[in-house]
């Protein structure tokens, strides 16, 4: 593991599925069962190396081109509602990642949500662990700029809305997409290496953790009171 900081930074950013909510597994299944309904033979490693990371509209174009058609009229509506009925019976935070919050509270450090999923669905996500409260006011989506991940629009929007000059921010992802679109706004980002490859977040530019009660400490967070 590469070192952390040596004090905490100015703004954290964070990614919110695989980071605040533990959402891609329980929505990449009902996505890769929904793809197969449309023929399409993939595996759950194929959806989390093609699509995790990825605004929707993105995935989608992804799709439609491999199917070398459009998707049926309704498919998008459906699986939202597919996905959201497997997130209402067992979506959880990340483990650890309350207390994280805490610490960053502690310490005064700010942190604000920025995700390449669409408000609704972080409303639903956030709401349904108990986090929407404590960020609310906080969360940016891609849907808000041009350009998704990997391009850096989304993390210079986020330091600009915090006010935060962005090479004093740092933030924490769990795809080589988003690893690679903080790098890109010029920021230092941790990969959390939950459920995809550490070697793929490193190649990316991440510094590589796999629990988040490591975070604390390569943040250069103080220890709790």
């Amino acid at each position: 593991m590469n070192s952390g900081l040596a004090s905490p930074p100015a703004l954290l950013i964070l990614d919110c599925d695989g980071v605040l909510v533990d959402s891609e597994v329980l929505a990449n299944q009902v996505f890769l069962e929904a793809l197969r309904g449309l023929g399409l033979d993939l595996q759950l490693a194929d959806l989390f190396e093609r699509f995790v990371g990825r605004t929707m509209a993105d995935c989608l174009r992804q799709v439609e081109a491999m199917l070398g058609r459009p998707v049926p009229e309704g498919f998008l509506a459906q699986l939202d509602a597919r996905t959201f009925e497997a997130f209402e019976r067992g979506l959880k935070a990340v483990p650890g990642v309350v207390s994280l919050l805490d610490r960053l509270d502690q310490a005064r450090v700010p942190y604000c949500v920025a995700s390449s999923g669409s408000h609704a669905k972080m409303r639903k996500t956030l709401g349904l662990t108990g986090l929407w409260e404590r960020l609310e006011g906080r969360i940016y989506s891609a849907t808000d700029v041009p350009r998704s991940k990997p391009f850096p629009d989304i993390y210079l929007h986020a330091a600009a809305a915090m006010q935060t000059d962005p090479g004093r921010c740092v933030v924490v992802e769990d795809s080589a997409t988003g690893v690679r679109a903080g790098i890109a706004a010029g920021m230092r980002v941790f990969g959390y290496a939950a459920m995809t490859e550490a070697a793929r977040l490193e190649a990316a530019g991440a510094t590589v953790f796999t629990d988040m009660a490591q975070l604390p400490g390569l943040l250069g967070l103080p220890p709790p009171r």
